[in-house]
């Protein structure tokens, strides 16, 4: 951490955890198969967990079905169980290289699990969005005890730091709000 103090970057490290979170909220598929509904699955690969996307291609032959061609044969398993161990509640079909995973039809139940999923990553953007809120509190009070800052301008620019956190995680809340709308009236 540098010692001196930027609201922008702050602002910018805030705005990571929001491009993360459309990234998971967009594999949140509600109605046709896309690849992206697999991109937060990590494989138990070589020792290591290791991104879908890194071991395997994901297509999408039908409107309803994603097919995964696994690079390395003895890695199917693995992928497979990766898979049907996720949040997402699909449930794949091996068939060698080729993983075929039938997206489910959303029903009532389906969508609530995947709202409720969609709330899980709204909680974790907002956790490292306070993360970020910290890192730039303690920042502003060790310049303040150091002697590089006034009181005066460490209280502005903690309030500074609170308001945009506070306007970022209503922007999660908006965010996660229409996922839900959009899953629960598909």
């Amino acid at each position: 951490m540098s010692d001196s103090f930027s609201l922008e970057s702050l602002r910018s490290r805030m705005q990571k955890s929001i491009e993360s979170m459309k990234g998971d909220l967009a594999g949140l598929r509600t109605g046709r198969a896309s690849a992206s509904l697999l991109e937060p699955i990590q494989v138990d690969a070589y020792g290591s967990m290791m991104p879908l996307n890194q071991v395997a291609t994901v297509t999408v032959p039908e409107p309803r079905m994603l097919s995964v061609q696994v690079w390395d044969r003895s890695m199917a398993n693995a992928v497979e169980k990766a898979i049907r161990e996720s949040s997402l509640g699909l449930n794949p079909m091996g068939e060698g290289q080729i993983i075929r995973v039938p997206l489910p039809e959303l029903n009532e139940e389906r969508r609530r699990e995947l709202t409720k999923v969609a709330h899980q990553y709204a909680e974790q953007a907002r956790v490292a969005v306070r993360h970020v809120r910290r890192d730039g509190i303690e920042l502003l009070r060790k310049l303040e005890k150091d002697g590089d800052m006034s009181q005066d301008e460490a209280r502005v620019n903690t309030d500074k730091v609170q308001k945009a956190t506070d306007e970022t995680i209503a922007e999660i809340d908006t965010l996660v709000a229409a996922k839900e709308q959009e899953i629960m009236h598909v």
